[in-house]
């Protein structure tokens, strides 16, 4: 986020960025200076998880394990050169919430120790020399340099700018003299030319024009017949799930043909806006928002995330068919990541709902109850597990990538715009906004989404005329708005309502949101969902079997559902919903019964495989009123 920060603040203050001749290493000036940046201290059910992340993943991970692949130049096809920058960029996320001098120690060290592998032409890297640029080598390079450079935004060390513009010397000596960029690992490319995301930002922070136009060359080799072809068919709508299908074997789809891959095809797209934020190209813009449309209206499920097998499938009308690897944890943090590049440059509400589903059901369903483990995957029904170890080391991809998910939380509950402060998730939290006019404190005081209501206290450093965008969820299609008090009009779902006046301090903005239980059908299945949760049934919850049929009762189109008081350990919020269970007619299912669920993240958070869950529940046929299908 802190990187499309500084692109934005030069583009709303009418600077100019020029391309300019630059010198070969980094600059000995100060570092760029980066706008002031909202701090959010969460409190309630996200700060208790986010503390949690921190505490137990992020804080107990041994960095200088993840530098010692880099020692050993061997590798010539796994992805161990990506843990170390996956976890710095999560360690230096959580650094910049919680001020802790002993993570900063730690990420210190793992920056220390990795700059002490750099060969002197410049690699950072754990591939022996006859197998560099192939397999994930560029794309573990990608992750260096990110880290590298989170590191110098953080503290303004040079020797670690040096050292991502020394790596980012030695990939341009290779690539394209020996290979081009999507011949350079698999998927189509899509891996190896993310590269794009630092190559950007290296141009933000040197100014070095060699930079700018290794990423348009980048964009350039998307459209050859090898590429991805990322621009061309986003603006034909070509659904991501079909770009370049590869069906019928393992061995055809984790291999260079496949262009579904989902992860590496979103961080891709993560780096085009960054590029588009500083060309306009128009068209960057539009085949980003087109991508992420598609996959909205195809792809993500209705926990906020998506993917089967790692690749786009359709999977958000396939989702209440269970599928291999769903929802991988990396997938739902460049999810998150992708979106909120959007919102911060259209500031279209849309992304901020998207965002929402997200963190509430599929990210924090992915962290364990104890916060111990991550999980790879976070399917819809069964059991979580944690993943297993990757490339012979003890860790995976979505360990070292999830607390970076957690560490946008802070960054996107408020965001500011010249002179507006957008409200744009709600939780407990106290925000500091530095709006162009003076620093804002912003208080939310709520127990959402246990329930719609929330007080925002709006204190400015004095008395002045600012505007303040609160966010509207699609899904409350009833929503009650006040300003000390008096009601606001034209309140619609699925915008930000704007309120623009002398604020002062202690004013007070209050909102109620439509809690109503909502009943969602697809294809002979039923789901319920409260506000911005999913609802599960879990074994620990009882009445019945979680695997059964049944018939959703609803009143006026809305579950009319029940607080359920007496919760298992580790469960969050649980309800009842009206239901006909079975299909007995001459015994219970004769009746209505209240049947128990619990949110989501809850479901299944023991990690135990005795413990089932499942969000989709099996519709029970009636011959009398459903109708027949030939």
């Amino acid at each position: 986020m802190i990187r499309f920060k500084l692109i934005l603040c030069c583009l709303l203050s009418g600077a100019t960025l020029t391309v300019e001749a630059a010198p070969k290493r980094a600059p000995k000036a100060k570092p760029a200076p980066l706008p002031a940046a909202v701090q959010t201290q969460l409190e309630g059910r996200l700060g208790e998880r986010m503390n949690a992340c921190i505490r137990q993943r992020v804080m107990s991970e041994d960095e200088l394990s993840l530098v010692a692949p880099f020692k050993q130049r061997d590798e010539k096809e796994l992805w161990q050169s990506e843990f170390w920058g996956k976890w710095t960029l999560g360690a230096v996320g959580s650094y910049r919430y919680n001020r802790d001098p002993e993570l900063l120690a730690k990420i210190t060290r793992g920056v220390q120790a990795i700059l002490a592998t750099q060969s002197p032409d410049g690699y950072i890297g754990n591939y022996a020399p006859d197998a560099q640029l192939g397999g994930w080598d560029v794309w573990g390079r990608k992750y260096t340099m990110l880290g590298l450079l989170a590191y110098y935004d953080l503290t303004g060390d040079k020797k670690s700018l040096e050292g991502a513009v020394k790596l980012a010397d030695h990939l341009l000596t290779q690539i394209p003299a020996q290979k081009s960029i999507v011949r350079a690992g698999y998927y189509r490319g899509m891996p190896p030319s993310s590269v794009l995301v630092p190559m950007v930002m290296l141009y933000n922070r040197t100014m070095d024009s060699r930079y700018l136009d290794f990423a348009k060359y980048i964009v350039s080799e998307w459209e050859t017949p090898d590429g991805p072809q990322l621009v061309s068919k986003a603006l034909a709508d070509v659904p991501v799930a079909e770009r370049f299908p590869s069906h019928g074997s393992a061995q055809a789809w984790w291999s260079w043909e496949n262009g579904q891959k989902a992860y590496e095809m979103m961080s891709c797209y993560d780096g085009l806006l960054g590029l588009y934020a500083l060309t306009r190209n128009a068209d960057y813009l539009k085949a980003a928002e087109k991508s992420v449309r598609n996959i909205i209206d195809e792809e993500i499920n209705i926990a906020g995330s998506g993917s089967a097998d790692e690749c786009f499938y359709h999977g958000r009308r396939m989702q209440t068919t269970p599928a291999y690897s769903m929802m991988e944890t990396c997938v739902t943090m460049t999810w998150m990541q992708l979106c909120g590049h959007l919102l911060e440059l259209t500031h279209d509400p849309l992304y901020a709902d998207q965002i929402e589903r997200t963190v509430y059901n599929a990210l924090l369903a992915a962290l364990k109850g104890d916060g111990s483990q991550i999980a790879k995957y976070s399917p819809l029904e069964g059991v979580r597990s944690p993943g297993g170890p990757q490339c012979g080391m003890h860790v995976n991809c979505c360990n070292m990538n999830g607390p970076r998910a957690f560490a946008m939380i802070p960054e996107l509950m408020a965001t500011c715009a010249a002179d507006t402060l957008f409200v744009n998730l709600y939780g407990e939290s106290v925000s500091k906004v530095p709006l162009a006019g003076g620093e804002v404190i912003l208080r939310q005081q709520t127990n959402y989404p246990e329930q719609g209501s929330v007080e925002l206290t709006v204190n400015p450093r004095k008395s002045r005329e600012f505007a303040v965008a609160v966010r509207i969820p699609a899904w409350s299609k009833i929503t009650m708005v006040t300003v000390n008090g008096q009601a606001v009009a034209d309140v619609r779902p699925g915008s930000y309502l704007t309120v623009s006046r002398t604020w002062k301090e202690g004013d007070k903005i209050a909102l109620n949101f439509d809690m109503r239980g909502r009943l969602t059908e697809l294809n002979g299945y039923q789901a319920i969902e409260r506000g911005p949760v999913v609802l599960a049934r879990d074994t620990r919850l009882g009445e019945g079997f979680v695997d059964e049929t049944c018939v959703v009762q609803t009143s006026g189109g809305y579950v009319e559902l029940m607080p359920v008081t007496d919760k298992p350990a580790g469960v969050w919020m649980a309800f009842s919903a009206p239901m006909k269970l079975g299909t007995d007619t001459e015994g219970r299912a004769a009746g209505i019964v209240q049947v128990p669920l619990c949110d989501f993240a809850s479901a299944g958070n023991t990690w135990h495989p005795a413990v089932r869950y499942r969000v989709w529940l099996r519709r029970t046929f009636d011959p009398i009123s459903d109708p027949w299908v030939e």
